[in-house]
């Protein structure tokens, strides 16, 4: 691989890991990631940041600022940093493999749902895993604003961004804004990078469907339905959910109101993205082949647009503009993260016993540097018994 002259061996990236530990690592995230947008971000600053240091905390908060824009901010995670270690292909494989083990539950669960009815009785095993999330997040939280939070602006911009993700306000606003700042504001410096890393470059639904459309043009008809869907999917998260809502229950009719519900519970249920709701609707369209296009159109337009920033990424990062731009974003990024454990603690914590396993989890991973798999074993296993009423 070429690198710039000044970068010693030791400090190139893609020399520290293979393709294949790569992708093996996001199979593991993608395995364990419940709770999903910043519980798996969590999951990934604690890999590749902190354990395996493929990363200075400066890209990986750029990562997760670009990844805002446009879909499910964990997949542009995963493909930025695939693709700064290995190109488009390992962004590619990486993002792929990242949502490999979510497409296959969601496929099976939508299976037994359609066919039964009925969601499989899980919620208690997953309850359990809500008090450790918000301690995931947390501790990113710490860890990345100990490392950003390095001057009076830098903290103001992180209330800021940390009081409008508490409003619900669109994270893409957020990271303009901050990064506007940034601009305004010369006096923001980023801190260098200790180590610069050097870039590598079924069943048919009854309404609204004939009967005797073939299967190729019902695949296309999925395909084009959702590809729309993914162009207009600002924000991430939850803002999907009312626009599938409006688009396959209100438009098409390819889901009733009860199943939709459902459909975001099984979501919910799931260690990935909520951008998984695609791959429950596409199920019932039109099966295995409809869960799959379905998920791979929604989230095709945000792979595109995250293959095009992350190619220009090496070249405009030094640009003082971009410099100062990027500095706005670095505590804004760190501020939305907290944000997310104040939205989620109310339905994940619930209880003065749900409090005590965020307090012990928490100092299972800060101080005892315990696996975050064997952390959300302890909760699921807390919920499944009924101790976290």
């Amino acid at each position: 691989m070429n690198r710039p002259p000044s970068t010693p061996p030791a400090l190139c990236d893609s020399e520290r890991i293979s393709l294949l530990r790569l992708l093996a690592a996001f199979l593991k995230i993608g395995s364990t990631g419940f709770g999903g947008g910043m519980a798996v971000i969590a999951l990934m600053e604690r890999e590749f940041v902190q354990k395996r240091k493929l990363l200075t905390v400066e890209e990986f908060l750029h990562g997760v600022g670009l990844g805002q824009i446009l879909g499910a901010f964990s997949v542009n995670a995963a493909f930025f940093i695939g693709y700064r270690l290995f190109g488009l292909a390992g962004g590619i494989l990486s993002a792929s493999t990242f949502l490999m083990p979510s497409l296959a539950l969601v496929t099976a669960l939508s299976h037994f749902y359609f066919r039964y009815h009925s969601l499989p009785a899980l919620q208690g095993a997953v309850a359990g895993l809500g008090p450790v999330v918000i301690a995931l997040i947390l501790d990113a939280a710490w860890s990345l604003g100990r490392q950003v939070l390095r001057s009076p602006t830098a903290v103001c911009i992180a209330g800021a961004a940390l009081a409008a993700g508490a409003l619900k306000t669109n994270a893409v606003w957020v990271i303009l804004a901050a990064g506007t700042v940034g601009l305004l504001l010369p006096n923001v410096r980023r801190s260098r990078p200790s180590a610069p890393s050097g870039p590598s470059t079924g069943t048919l639904p009854a309404l609204h469907i004939p009967a005797a459309i073939g299967t190729l043009s019902l695949l296309g008809t999925v395909a084009m339905t959702f590809l729309k869907t993914g162009l207009v999917f600002f924000g991430g998260g939850f803002v999907l959910v009312p626009t599938l809502h409006h688009r396959l229950v209100t438009e098409l009719g390819w889901l009733s109101p009860r199943e939709f519900l459902d459909g975001v519970a099984i979501s919910n249920l799931t260690p990935g993205p909520i951008a998984v709701l695609a791959t429950f609707a596409g199920y019932h369209i039109a099966g295995v082949a409809g869960a799959l296009v379905a998920t791979t159109a929604l989230l095709a337009p945000a792979i595109g647009l995250m293959w095009l920033m992350s190619g220009q990424y090496e070249r405009y990062r030094g640009d003082p503009r971009a410099e100062r731009f990027l500095a706005g974003v670095n505590p804004a990024v760190a501020g939305l993260i907290l944000s997310a454990a104040v939205l989620l603690e109310g339905s994940a914590i619930g209880s003065w016993r749900g409090w005590i396993l965020c307090g012990a989890s928490l100092l299972l991973l800060r101080k005892f540097r315990w696996h975050p798999a064997f952390v959300l074993a302890i909760g699921s296993v807390a919920g499944y018994a009924a101790l976290l009423p």
